[in-house]
């Protein structure tokens, strides 16, 4: 009887999870970005084959990852501001076919041979602008479209078409890279932005207005709240831990494929595949089950040190199928970290601050990024890469376990509902 109601249980975790699909509307938009998600990663890994067969150095593929993620550290309380006010709909409209133009025109410098490393450091730095206001649009844009009651589950969706991407789209890419050359997964990309741009006019959403001031008093008042709120800030603290010293490993696995595995595009393109296959796992496996713990911080708190320990075993490797497992290892720890952040920060949030607490924890995890692609890419080229990944794997197991105890109250927190009509206190005339 216990079995019978334990898969009972679980069964309805995963019929919860997919609720979100029954929104028409939802669905649409979901699906849209399923398709621009698979050419996004074909781009991405076939960029970072082109930067190395350019320069043959790690620290180009930290300055390309710099320039794509140095704007969503400058820029972002100004886009998290311009996300509540205006239209997200619009704002996703414009960056969307931006970031289509940019794919296309690099396609085409690529195809005919005129690409040089200063096109993709120009065309970095400008879709990294574009990133930086289209992403807090993007995550509440998906909160307008599933209600707050729903926006873990909606969220959770994104990222398993995200994980697919991430799984297919390298290995793809790698193929195409060996077959055609790296100009088809530009061609590719840039066509799979039409199939967004479709599916943002067929949709309906519905925006609450913010009522509140703009510009830098709106970046202190979202400060000011968040300061009251200790597990956004345990959140945030865990998000930049991950992808300060986890996911940045990711940007010189290029050097892992050529220098320690002795490899090529292709041996790239599995490396980043097992690595999709791991995240891809842990959204339709671990992250609905997180979903039904009571325990938020335990979750997190497992899934870096997890991380950490996996990142170690990397750093060892000299094997493809044992770096593989690594990655894949890896892998299965970084959703539960992130994903959980955007969905709880969304629920925590006041209804009119959502993009802006969503720009401030992009700010303080991905846009820490430019820091740390350059700290990797060159102490990977000063020590190697090996010694490299080692060391950012003790730095994310130190700072996991001061988190554990040092964060009064994180392994019991429990996530109960909250209302969304939060009183800041007065600002000082």
């Amino acid at each position: 009887m216990t079995d019978t109601s334990e898969q009972s249980s679980i069964l309805k975790t995963y019929t919860r999870s997919f609720a979100p699909l029954k929104n028409r509307n939802l669905r649409i938009y979901l699906g849209g970005q399923a398709v621009s998600l698979l050419g996004t990663w074909m781009q991405a890994t076939a960029q970072s084959w082109v930067v190395w067969e350019l320069t043959h150095a790690e620290s180009s593929l930290g300055i390309v990852v710099m320039l794509n993620t140095l704007p969503l550290f400058l820029l972002a309380p100004w886009a998290g501001s311009i996300a509540d006010r205006f239209n997200r709909r619009a704002i996703l409209l414009i960056t969307q076919s931006i970031a289509m133009l940019l794919a296309f025109t690099l396609a085409l410098l690529i195809q005919t041979n005129l690409v040089q490393i200063w096109h993709i450091y120009l065309f970095s730095l400008i879709l990294g602008i574009v990133n930086t206001l289209d992403f807090p649009a993007q995550q509440t844009f998906i909160g307008d479209l599933s209600g707050m009651g729903q926006v873990r589950q909606a969220i959770t969706l994104n990222i398993m078409g995200l994980q697919v991407a991430r799984m297919l789209g390298p290995a793809i890419a790698g193929i195409t890279l060996k077959l055609v050359g790296s100009a088809a997964a530009f061609w590719i990309n840039g066509a799979s932005f039409l199939v967004v741009l479709i599916s943002l006019l067929a949709v309906r959403s519905h925006q609450a207005e913010s009522k509140r001031s703009n510009g830098r008093g709106q970046f202190r008042e979202t400060l000011q709240f968040i300061r009251s709120q200790p597990r956004m800030i345990d959140l945030m603290v865990f998000a930049t831990l991950v992808t300060f010293f986890g996911l940045s490993i990711f940007n010189i696995l290029p050097a892992v494929a050529d220098h320690v595995l002795k490899g090529d595009s292709q041996t790239f393109g599995l490396l980043l595949g097992s690595s999709g296959a791991g995240a891809l796992v842990s959204t339709l496996v671990l992250l609905p089950l997180s979903q039904a713990s009571k325990y938020i911080g335990r979750i997190i708190i497992g899934a870096a040190t997890w991380m950490a320990v996996f990142f170690l075993l990397l750093s060892q490797s000299t094997w493809l199928p044992l770096s593989m497992a690594a990655i894949f290892c890896v892998s299965l720890g970084a959703p539960l970290v992130l994903t959980t952040g955007l969905g709880v920060l969304q629920m925590l949030a006041p209804t009119d601050m959502r993009a802006r607490i969503i720009s401030l924890f992009t700010m303080l995890t991905f846009g820490m990024q430019p820091l740390a692609s350059l700290a990797i890419g060159y102490s990977a080229e000063l020590i190697s890469t090996r010694t490299a990944i080692l060391i950012n794997a003790l730095f994310l197991f130190t700072g996991a376990m001061l988190m554990l105890f040092l964060r009064q109250g994180l392994r019991q927190w429990e996530l109960h509902p909250v209302s969304h009509e939060i009183i800041l206190p007065k600002k000082a005339d």
